[in-house]
């Protein structure tokens, strides 16, 4: 209640599966209700509502669209206007409504003849909204009502077709050449972006850009960061050539009204709107599929077919700007598929901090595997590499177990069978966290890939990274889910769920309200296993075997009725059948010759359905690309302006060759391209308007360390926002780099020691004197000066001493032992890393 105080409704139970709540204000102003269902808020609570103490004869309104509501469903309210006296009337204009908010939302007004009128709204994005009602020119009381949006359930679909300007520039070019060339383009405003250099038919250089402003455009190619010969290149930018949204024609009536499961078409016309790439987005109750014809006459028939009946935002934009009309509102009428979903919702606490030289943990659950194939390793902030201890907690749970030496961002790798599990490799970060959020969250597990009806499916979520915040936890399918939770109190839970019938299952994972990244998981749920469970590998081949050599495996039936079929998947895509043999009544070979370096998946199924553990991994080729020794730098990971170019570089050295994705998410389309360097490549990106930029890198298909990075933009919006985040992204096959030292080195990375040499000890009779022909002794340590390599050499008169003896005793103490063949001085040096110990070079003179 307003004073404070707390007081109780009355709640009914109707017996139809609702629940009345009745209550009689006794203050007057603004009260807050809690609804609770399991001790969790339902959605939307708690509500706020406010009480009067007016009679009738004044303005009031009352009704959940003042408090709350869902973005693409009506927000409903009733204004009582009767005895209100002159202007009542809402044809005398004595009522006026306005509607504030993150989307422009339609208002509709309806006088129900009995002193009373409906309103209703449609807001199109999530976010806090201003709802006024106005007497007489008066904010009635209460007015304006803060309303919250939330925006749950909505799902999206984005399609990108682009129109650029070709213009070709003097100069003949290879197809080898371009490869190692760059351009950016700059208007006459500043504005600067990345464009796409091509070979056109004639030989010539050509680029091809979205034309944003009239006048002298500055087009600089470059090859390794200088200027190739005439750049930079002025072209001139007429007034038809640049995008204008507002000359885009579009026909048909898909854009107001549509059927669910049938294609909804309209067509679009830009011929007269100049050169721009075309964006459309629907975002709705189900994930609409979206297709696109070019008519080859400068107009598009464009599809969308929804699965789920309700309103629909269809966000379409040309050269980054809203066509006339967009977003529109459509209505989808027709049959849903009675897809169920299952929520739960729980906080999550900071874990305390950890400190340097404390018993640091990380733990997963992987049900059903063999310890000794697990192993790990922690890479610290200052790039040492140390392999970390593992051990089972309890049953199918493990924990990873290191004491970090530096301050800052570790990056921990747990691999199964040579293969990063799930989730790996995983950020750690040692003191302050850096950022935190839904970015920062990783999840990993059986059962955000594949499962089974009746049977629990199992995954972990890492919160620990993102810091304290709510975890929502949702299964969207053709039944209702039962979720279990289990929280580790390391920063670390276990998600369990259970689904009765087969098919499509979305699972989502949300932390404070925002999507985790690659949530949704789209997971499916096979029949029931039956016969195939008694089917297991009685033996696999070796991972890490070559391409083009055949491979077997040898299946046992155990006595399970019906038929084995197999098939394998190559990292590329492709599909072949193995062959199967029967060796005897339970036994089978299965063979087939894999052609791709890379992971391959072995499909085993029985009557139809997989086995357990299927699909199997299998790594061909022994230097599988690995994604925790890819590391990512620069200037564009940290902040950006608008309409400002920037870059980062993707260093693979020593990570082997892969495919690297760059996605970059956020208030708009940006223009990025990605060019080979020394270290790696580099990716550039001029972003259009100020907000928050995700930026993802995977290398074959898991996230590096550190990666999604949450940038932010600064500045003038150079493009109009819209309602929902866009993604662009850039894919490269990439060749195998090794770190150069000096001209024509190629080998491993030394990893950065951190030593002292000043605080290295040595003693001994061999520092000062030694014997011809016998051995002679002396120790180091160096216990105390950090990690480092030593290094000992003895120079005679005339050359170099014989032998050089060291033994490393443990704990950085050396034993060192040499012989001498000649007369005279000679010189002993002692180097720790690179630095002379106390004392270095020593003069030893002979007996």
């Amino acid at each position: 209640m307003p004073s404070g105080e707390k007081d109780l409704p009355v709640i009914e139970d109707n017996r139809d599966g609702t629940v009345s709540v009745r209550y009689s204000p006794r203050e007057e102003g603004l009260h807050e209700l809690h609804v609770k269902y399991n001790s969790e808020h339902v959605q939307g609570s708690p509500f706020k509502f406010h009480v009067d103490s007016i009679s009738s004869g004044y303005v009031t309104a009352y009704g959940t669209g003042l408090v709350h509501g869902i973005t693409g469903e009506p927000c409903n309210f009733t204004i009582a206007t009767k005895d209100a006296g002159a202007g009542s009337s809402t044809l005398r204009g004595g009522l006026s409504l306005a509607v504030e908010g993150s989307s422009k939302a339609e208002i509709s007004c309806h006088d129900n003849k009995d002193g009373t009128v409906s309103v209703s709204y449609l807001p199109t994005a999530p976010g806090e909204y201003k709802v006024s009602v106005k007497f007489a020119e008066k904010h009635i009381k209460g007015s304006p009502y803060s309303v919250k949006i939330t925006g749950e359930g909505r799902k999206r679909n984005q399609i990108s077709v682009g129109s650029q300007s070709e213009v070709s520039l003097p100069g003949k070019v290879s197809d080898s050449d371009i490869k190692s060339l760059n351009a950016s383009i700059q208007a006459p405003s500043g504005l600067e972006e990345p464009c796409f250099l091509k070979k056109l038919p004639n030989g010539h250089l050509g680029i091809s850009f979205t034309p944003r402003e009239v006048g002298e455009h500055m087009v600089s190619v470059k090859r390794m960061g200088t200027h190739i010969s005439n750049s930079p290149f002025k072209i001139t930018v007429g007034e038809k050539e640049v995008g204008d949204a507002s000359k885009v024609k579009i026909t048909g009536k898909a854009l107001t009204e549509g059927v669910t499961h049938q294609e909804n078409q309209f067509t679009i016309d830009t011929r007269e709107a100049g050169y721009g790439g075309l964006s459309l987005s629907v975002e709705g109750p189900s994930k609409a599929d979206i297709q696109c014809k070019d008519n080859e006459d400068g107009t598009l028939t464009i599809g969308y077919k929804p699965t789920e009946p309700g309103y629909y935002i269809i966000n379409l934009k040309f050269a980054d700007n809203h066509v006339h009309g967009s977003p529109f509102t459509t209505k989808v009428t027709g049959e849903g598929t009675n897809r169920q979903t299952e929520r739960i919702k729980r906080q999550r606490e900071a874990v305390p901090l950890t400190e340097v030289g404390s018993q640091c943990r990380l733990t997963f659950k992987l049900p059903g595997i063999s310890p000794f194939d697990l192993g790990a390793t922690v890479t610290s902030p200052g790039g040492v590499t140390e392999a970390a201890e593992i051990g089972e907690v309890e049953d199918g749970l493990y924990g990873v177990n290191f004491v970090p030496k530096e301050l800052g961002i570790h990056t921990v790798s747990v691999k199964y069978q040579e293969m990063h599990i799930p989730g790996s490799p995983f950020q750690f970060t040692v003191g302050p966290l850096k950022d935190g959020g839904a970015h920062r969250v990783h999840a990993g597990g059986p059962g955000l890939e594949r499962g089974e009806e009746n049977m629990p499916n199992e995954f972990n979520v890492w919160t620990r990274e993102a810091g304290a915040g709510s975890l929502a936890i949702s299964v969207e399918g053709p039944s209702k889910a039962e979720i279990d939770f289990k929280d580790r109190k390391d920063g670390s839970c276990y998600v369990s769920y259970i689904v009765q019938e087969p098919g499509e299952y979305r699972v989502g994972i949300k932390f404070n309200d925002k999507h985790i990244p690659d949530s949704p998981y789209k997971v499916y749920i096979t029949p029931s296993m039956g016969e195939a469970r008694k089917v297991e590998i009685a033996q696999f081949p070796d991972q890490g075997a070559m391409p083009n050599k055949p491979q077997s495996l040898l299946v046992t039936k155990n006595g399970a009725q019906g038929h084995l079929d197999c098939k394998f998947v190559a990292p590329s895509g492709q599909e072949e059948d193995c062959f199967t043999d029967l060796l005897d009544n339970d036994t089978y070979s299965v063979r087939f010759v894999p052609k791709e370096i890379g992971i391959h998946y072995i499909h085993i199924k029985f009557n139809g359905i997989h086995i357990p553990g299927s699909p199997f991994r299998l790594r061909i080729g022994k230097d599988e690309a690995d994604p925790a020794a890819v590391s990512a730098a620069g200037k564009g990971l940290e902040a950006c302006v608008s309409g400002q170019k920037t870059d980062f570089i993707v260093d693979t050295c020593n990570a082997g060759a892969g495919t690297l994705a760059v996605t970059i998410d956020g208030p708009s389309k940006v223009s990025m391209d990605c060019t080979e360097v020394e270290e790696g490549y580099k990716v550039r990106y001029t972003p259009l308007v100020p907000g928050d930029y995700y930026i993802a890198v995977k290398y074959n298909g898991y996230h590096i360390a550190g990666s999604p990075w949450k940038v932010k933009c600064t500045g003038e919006a150079h493009a109009e926002k819209g309602t929902i985040q866009e993604s662009s992204s850039v894919v490269v096959e990439t060749v195998e780099k090794i770190k150069s030292g000096e001209k024509g080195h190629q080998g491993p990375v030394i990893p950065r020691f951190q030593s002292d040499a000043t605080k290295v000890t040595s003693k001994g009779l061999g520092l000062k004197k030694a014997h011809i022909n016998r051995q002679n002794n002396f120790t180091v340590n160096a216990s105390t000066a950090g990690t480092n390599i030593l290094y000992v050499g003895v120079y005679g008169p005339k050359a170099p001493c014989e032998e050089v003896y060291i033994k490393h005793i443990g704990h950085n103490n050396y034993q060192v032992s040499y012989k001498i063949k000649d007369r005279g001085d000679h010189i002993l040096l002692v180097m720790w890393g690179e630095n002379h110990i106390p004392g270095s070079p020593f003069l030893v003179t002979m007996f």
